[in-house]
C-alpha cells in the first residue's frame, strides 16, 4: 500500500534517502560519518517546508513494514525549498556559503529520491512509487516529471526507461555526473 508518510517513518525514509543519495549526504554534513550524515538527513524529514520533508514523501508499505520511499515537489521550488536546509549547513558544517547546482526545473514535477529496501526490489514497488507520483504531478497540472541518475546507476536508469523516461540532458551535482531524465505525463 502507498501513502502519504508520517512522523513515524522518518527512520525509515532517511535510510532510503542514504541508499538513493550515494555520497552527497557526507557532502552535506561535510562528514565521512554515516551518522552524522543519519541526524542531518532526519532533522530535515521532520521539518516542514524543505525539500527533504515529510509532507513531499510517499511509503510503500507490505507487511508492516516501509518497503520503499519518494521523495518529490515542484520542481520550479528548488530554491525556497532547499533554502532552509543549506542555510543550516552552511551554518553548522561548512562555516561558508553551500552552494549546489540546481537539480530540477520549472514546469516539471521533481522526484528528488526514490528507494526501495534491497529485499523488496524486483517487485515494482519503485514502479508503483514513481507512478504514484506522477498521477500526484498530473492532478497539479503538471505535464513532466523530472529525475536525474547518476551515470554510472545503470539499474535504476533501466528502471526509468522502462517506465518511459528519457534523457534529455546532463547535470553535475557537486562534481558527480547525472543524467536529467523526463517522463511525460
Amino acid at each position: 500500500m502507498i501513502r502519504k508518510a508520517t512522523h513515524e517513518d522518518a527512520d525509515a525514509i532517511v535510510n532510503f534517502m542514504m541508499l538513493a543519495m550515494g555520497d552527497l549526504p557526507y557532502k552535506f554534513a561535510n562528514t565521512e560519518d554515516k551518522n552524522i550524515a543519519i541526524r542531518l538527513l532526519k532533522k530535515f524529514v521532520l521539518i516542514d517546508r524543505n525539500q527533504y520533508s515529510i509532507t513531499n514523501t510517499f511509503v510503500y508499505e507490505q507487511e508492516d513494514e516501509i518497503a520503499g520511499a519518494i521523495i518529490a515537489y515542484d520542481g520550479g521550488k528548488i530554491k525556497t525549498l532547499r533554502k532552509p536546509f543549506f542555510d543550516y549547513i552552511s551554518e553548522n558544517f561548512h562555516h561558508k556559503k553551500f552552494e549546489m547546482e540546481l537539480e530540477s526545473e520549472v514546469g516539471e514535477f521533481y522526484i528528488d529520491a526514490v528507494a526501495v529496501e534491497p529485499n523488496f526490489q524486483g517487485k515494482g514497488i519503485g514502479k508503483s512509487l514513481i507512478l504514484t507520483v506522477a498521477e500526484k504531478a498530473r492532478t497539479l497540472g503538471f505535464k513532466k516529471l523530472g529525475l536525474l541518475v547518476s551515470t554510472n546507476n545503470n539499474d535504476a536508469k533501466r528502471l526509468y526507461e522502462k517506465i518511459g523516461f528519457k534523457t534529455v540532458g546532463y547535470k553535475n551535482l557537486l562534481g558527480t555526473s547525472h543524467e536529467h531524465l523526463v517522463y511525460e505525463i
